[in-house]
């Protein structure tokens, strides 16, 4: 099982000194690979992450994201059938965290099954095939991106008040036909679940209105993942 299995760690693999051509070909060693194979597999598996430039150099010398292309390379140079990645992306710059999606959608097109555990849920929207959301240890939903966002049904709006006016605005809106839950934010303001976005803010709008009350942003958007994990967990997922 351990030769089908491959396994990127969170906090990399790396050695400063270490060459990633060197690191590569040791890996491959490590399962039994013999020396030509484990040099030709390095020599494919830089080329394929784009650090052939960078091969011969010390990884100390590396970005980020070249150290961590290096490390998903270790995690599949000997072709496992499925490989676990620990959050791949995290601390990385915009541009390397794009370049590594890519590669995880390269993984996966070459026929490879890519385990992901992620902290940025536009990321598992973006690549996760099938996505599970934990809470405390235990699996609370699972599913494809678009089966997890169509269990909230319709739309949400996010209400933006004057300080001190939340509560209010929640007593004038809440059980309100056209309002299916109501949550407050963070920053202030309230989460309305609607089924039509589009039909509900002209009735938002008259009923803040009528109370008096001065609204300071209105906004629509469709469900989305994070709103999926703050209804199956009760927070969100920096409350987290």
């Amino acid at each position: 099982m351990r030769r089908r299995i491959g396994y990127v760690a969170q906090g990399g693999s790396t050695w400063d000194e270490s060459t990633a051509r060197e690191e590569l070909v040791l890996q491959a060693r490590m399962y039994g690979i013999g020396k030509a194979d484990a040099h030709a597999r390095s020599t494919r598996a830089l080329a394929s992450f784009q650090l052939t430039e960078y091969a011969d150099r010390k990884c100390r010398t590396y970005s980020g994201g070249q150290r961590r292309r290096v490390d998903i390379a270790l995690g599949i140079i000997h072709e496992p059938k499925i490989v676990f990645l620990d959050e791949p992306t995290t601390g990385l710059d915009p541009q390397s965290r794009a370049h590594m999606w890519d590669e995880i959608r390269r993984l996966r097109s070459e026929g490879m099954t890519v385990f992901i555990t992620t902290h940025y849920l536009d990321e598992a929207d973006a690549l996760c095939d099938r996505i599970a959301i934990m809470d405390n240890g235990e699996v609370v939903a699972e599913g494809t991106p678009a089966e997890l966002k169509r269990e909230i049904s319709g739309d949400v709006v996010l209400v933006g008040l004057d300080a001190g006016t939340t509560g209010r605005a929640a007593e004038l809106l809440d059980g309100e036909p056209y309002v299916n839950k109501l949550e407050t934010v963070d920053d202030g303001g309230l989460r309305l679940y609607v089924d039509e976005g589009a039909t509900a803010i002209p009735q938002v709008l008259r009923r803040v209105d009528q109370g008096g009350l001065t609204l300071r942003s209105i906004e629509l958007h469709r469900p989305s993942l994070d709103d999926v994990f703050l209804t199956k967990t009760g927070r969100s997922l920096r409350e987290s």
